[in-house]
C-alpha cells in the first residue's frame, strides 16, 4: 500500500472497491488512515510555528480551559471551533480543510453560502474578527455561534 502522503482519497477509494477481501484492504491499506488526534496536530503546529497555544487560544477566542482541553486531547472541538482555530492560525483553505478532516468534521462546502463565505475569507486571508462582521452583515450565524 503506498505511503499515506502519496496516495489520495480517490485512489484509495478506488483500491477498496477494487479489492475482494475487505480484511485484506483494510491490512494493506492501515497506513493510509488518520491517526494523530486533533490535540497532536495542534501542540505539532504550535511548535513548529514556535508559538505558545495560549496565543492561538487568544487569537481563536477560545476560553482558556477549553483551548487547553482541546490541545491535551480531553475534548474533541466543534466543526466551528476548528475553523475558529485555522482563522487563528491563519490557515489557507486547504489546511483548514485538513484540520476538518482531522477533528473529523465536514469540510466546507462552496454551495453552502455562510461555508462559501468562510471559503472566501479563508482564501483572503481575512481575520476572524473581520470574518465575524462579514458574517454577521450577510445576516448569517457567527463561527461559534448558534444555527438559526
Amino acid at each position: 500500500m503506498p505511503d499515506k502522503n502519496r496516495i489520495s482519497t480517490d485512489e484509495l477509494l478506488a483500491l477498496l472497491f477494487k479489492e475482494r477481501s475487505l480484511e485484506h484492504f483494510l491490512q494493506r491499506s492501515e497506513s493510509a488512515y488518520l491517526t494523530s488526534s486533533f490535540g497532536d496536530y495542534l501542540n505539532r503546529w504550535c511548535r513548529q510555528q514556535l508559538i505558545v497555544p495560549e496565543q492561538v487560544i487568544r487569537r481563536a477566542n477560545l476560553e482558556k480551559s477549553y483551548g487547553h482541553q482541546l490541545f491535551s486531547g480531553k475534548r474533541n472541538p466543534s466543526r466551528d471551533t476548528v475553523l475558529q482555530l485555522a482563522f487563528a492560525m491563519q490557515a489557507d483553505l486547504t489546511q483548514a480543510q485538513e484540520m476538518l478532516r482531522i477533528a473529523r468534521r465536514s469540510l466546507l462546502y462552496p454551495r453552502i453560502k455562510r461555508d462559501a463565505v468562510i471559503i472566501y475569507c479563508l482564501h483572503n486571508h481575512i481575520s476572524l474578527v473581520d470574518t465575524q462582521i462579514i458574517l454577521q452583515d450577510l445576516e448569517l450565524p457567527p463561527l461559534g455561534g448558534r444555527e438559526k
